[in-house]
């Protein structure tokens, strides 16, 4: 293999890897010129590759889809195969490997033409999987946009619609996407608020790309399902209550970190914390986790309420 094609591939894979790359960038990283990067552009265009090239001190290259598919030894009915065998994957949140998933997806939809696309989508929706349970739909699509902001570290606007129905605009810095209990969850630095949020993709809308780059926060594995569990617990809950207790809200937020979200302030150096869960004995773990001597009260609905008391009544007694 020539040294001229050695270099178009390299070329090739460095433009799949990410959405946008400056071309001094890819200069500097094929040790090569920026002029000979630009032959190298139109060899691959000429293998079918369609190259976007912005002009420019800011400009560089994107891979874009093209009228065909590229040479990337697959058939239509292959690539076809692959992309809806992905979907399904996709769909159905996948625990293990799911961004992995979307963003393959992501990578395989950005360069097949409209009428693969069609076949895909038409082929997709007719795909339904037994034996899992659904849960709010999402496009691939917006995974696979996600996915992919997330992966090259760019800033997006989105629309975004609460649970209560509010809909807000957000600039955020993508961090993680993850599927929980049959729902997506985007964890993200939101420029406006100064401080990390999660939010249900199945709420997103209008996901505008900046081409702003960002470096990326630090964020352990661990902390990305606390993040998740805490957005998960703002669901509508069938019990929801709230303790007040004995404790300054700064505190309060000190002590429980993420699981302080919600808590206000109370006043007289006390804290409002909503509490729920899917029953009783949720909302008594919750409370468990209340620092040992901080006295509180509890609000809950009278049925909960009284549950509640026969439990700890039954427990004091096993105890004594």
């Amino acid at each position: 293999m020539s040294d001229t094609t050695t270099r178009a591939l390299s070329l090739l894979n460095l433009l799949q890897t990410h959405r946008h790359w400056p071309g001094t960038e890819l200069a500097g990283r094929l040790g090569v010129t920026e002029r000979t990067v630009r032959r190298d552009v139109e060899r691959l265009r000429e293998l079918g590759y369609r190259i976007e090239s912005t002009p420019g001190a800011a400009g560089g290259y994107r891979l874009e889809a093209g009228s065909a598919v590229p040479p990337l030894l697959l058939t239509d009915d292959e690539a076809v195969a692959m992309a809806i065998g992905l979907r399904v994957a996709a769909s159905n949140r996948l625990l293990s490997g799911a961004e992995t998933t979307v963003t393959a997806l992501a990578k395989l939809e950005q360069v097949l033409p409209a009428p693969l696309r069609r076949r895909v989508n038409a082929l997709a929706e007719t795909v339904q999987p037994t034996g899992i349970r659904s849960g709010a739909a999402v496009s691939s699509e917006m995974l696979g946009e996600l996915a992919l902001a997330t992966r090259d570290h760019e800033r997006v606007r989105f629309t975004y619609t609460t649970a209560s129905g509010e809909i807000m605009k957000r600039r955020v810095e993508p961090h993680a996407l993850a599927p929980a209990e049959r729902h997506w969850y985007l964890l993200c630095w939101d420029l406006e608020r100064d401080d990390w949020r999660t939010f249900r993709v199945d709420r997103l809308s209008d996901v505008e790309h900046t081409r702003v780059l960002f470096m990326p926060r630090e964020v352990t594995p661990e902390q990305v399902d606390e993040f998740i569990a805490v957005a998960r617990s703002w669901s509508p809950q069938a019990i929801a209550g709230a303790a007040v207790m004995d404790l300054g809200l700064d505190d309060m937020r000190a002590y429980f970190g993420q699981w302080g979200q919600g808590a206000t302030d109370a006043g007289d150096g006390r804290t409002n914390w909503p509490v729920g869960g899917s029953d009783f004995r949720e909302v008594m773990y919750a409370l468990a986790w209340i620092p040992e001597g901080v006295p509180y009260t509890v609000e809950l609905p009278d049925a909960a309420r009284t549950t509640m008391r026969e439990a700890l009544e039954r427990m004091l007694a096993a105890l004594d």
